[in-house]
């Protein structure tokens, strides 16, 4: 029995082997769910360069610092700790026994003996100044390697190359290229109703294929409020303009008041546009380029437009259809929507500062509860009824933080 589980086993790993999957590793995931949707946990993986763990290899105490900076950072995004810790290849156990010991070093001794196969020191000196030369100094060893086996020299493996350049720090940008940069987005802090908006465009299916209707909406990032939506048959600067004018006059926006929000496409930045916002001493703010994530809040209530069970089955007919049902979409959204980040009050409600004598009552019913029948309240707390007093948009990961401890 014991023959036939190792034939099973041997004929596995040949199978895994001609198919390129590793034995053992399991069956992938499928797409779009653990961690290929875990943006948080991805890119604390495409900060840390890859797999930075298995067993028994050495971190230096910058490199930890690294390590749990990056998992901190994941988690204060969203990330699970787990997953995060799983993502650069580290135990949790390891992460939170670094983060108790800040600066520690590896204390097990290194090998006593020196590898049999390890370059000299003159050759390693070789090494480092075949790489500094003027000419291969635009070259990565990924370029290098094939480069000299060109030319008849052979130095060492690419991977040894790697190792003896980042030890003498040459892992610099070799190319003319400027160093990628990784800033974060400028928060904006809204404590009250205009005085941050964010907008974007989404687009409307009709009954003839390949031809779309652009809905254009207008948030107010506080109170969660569609401050404006229109339906138009084209993106455009010139219409964006006069949107944002209507929505700032019916609002009462003064100059300097506002921060308006949006994402890098072309009405968003058309000259119309700009201008009519200088006019209006609205200030912009766009996403940086390619991150969705910079404008959560209008992204999520055109989610909130699209998967609403009134929304069509069938595509729109004509504009006029269209418009009417985004019309009696805003009504509902903002007069009995009740909103679950503001406390599950409609917007309107907060937009108004009606929300706070609600929350009031609700947190009074609470009360009432509890002391009619205090042993069903284990702990002795009532709901959290509190009304959210800041909101900030693309908030830095102590902000998130801070918000997330005090609700």
């Amino acid at each position: 029995m014991a023959q036939a589980r190792c034939q099973r086993a041997q004929r596995y790993e040949e199978t895994s082997a001609e198919q390129g999957t590793p034995p053992h590793e399991g069956r992938a995931r499928p797409q779009g769910k653990g961690l290929g949707r875990d943006r948080c946990s991805d890119r604390a993986q495409k900060k840390s360069g890859g797999d930075l763990g298995g067993r028994g290899r050495r971190h230096g105490s910058e490199q930890r610092r690294m390590i749990v900076g990056l998992i901190d950072e994941a988690v204060a995004d969203g990330a699970g700790h787990g997953k995060a810790c799983r993502v650069v290849g580290l135990a949790p156990t390891t992460i939170n026994r670094w983060r108790l010991r800040p600066g520690a070093e590896d204390a097990r001794r290194g090998p006593k003996t020196k590898p049999r196969n390890a370059l000299s020191e003159q050759e390693r000196a070789e090494v480092v100044e075949v790489m500094n030369a003027p000419e291969h100094s635009s070259m990565s060893p990924d370029v290098l390697v094939p480069y000299l086996a060109t030319l008849g020299m052979y130095l060492a493996s690419q991977s040894t190359l790697y190792r003896i350049a980042r030890a003498a720090k040459l892992l610099s940008a070799r190319g003319r290229a400027r160093a990628p940069s990784h800033r974060r987005p400028h928060e904006f802090v809204a404590k009250g109703s205009n005085q941050v908006w964010a907008w974007d465009i989404t687009f409307l299916p009709t009954a003839v294929r390949g031809r779309f209707l652009k809905l254009y909406v207008v948030i107010d990032v506080w109170s969660r409020m569609i401050v404006g939506a229109e339906v138009h048959e084209h993106e455009d600067a010139d219409l964006a303009a006069v949107l944002v004018e209507r929505c700032c006059t019916e609002q009462d926006v003064h100059p300097d008041q506002l921060v308006l929000h949006a994402d890098n496409g072309g009405a968003m930045k058309g000259n119309t546009m700009l201008a009519k916002l200088q006019q209006l001493g609205v200030m912009p703010s766009f996403s940086r380029p390619h991150v969705s994530d910079d404008n959560a809040f209008a992204e999520s209530v055109m989610r909130t437009i699209k998967y609403n069970p009134s929304y069509p089955q069938q595509a729109f007919a004509d504009l006029e259809e269209a418009r009417a049902w985004v019309a009696t979409f805003l009504a509902w959204y903002n007069e009995e929507h009740l909103h679950s980040g503001i406390r599950f009050v409609t917007p309107a409600q907060r937009h108004r500062g009606e929300d706070v004598a609600i929350l009031a009552h609700r947190h009074a019913v609470y009360v009432a509860a509890r002391e009619r029948h205090p042993e069903r309240w284990t702990t002795g707390k009532t709901r959290n009824w509190a009304r959210p007093e800041t909101v900030i948009l693309n908030p830095s990961p102590s902000s998130r933080k801070s918000n997330s401890s005090g609700s």
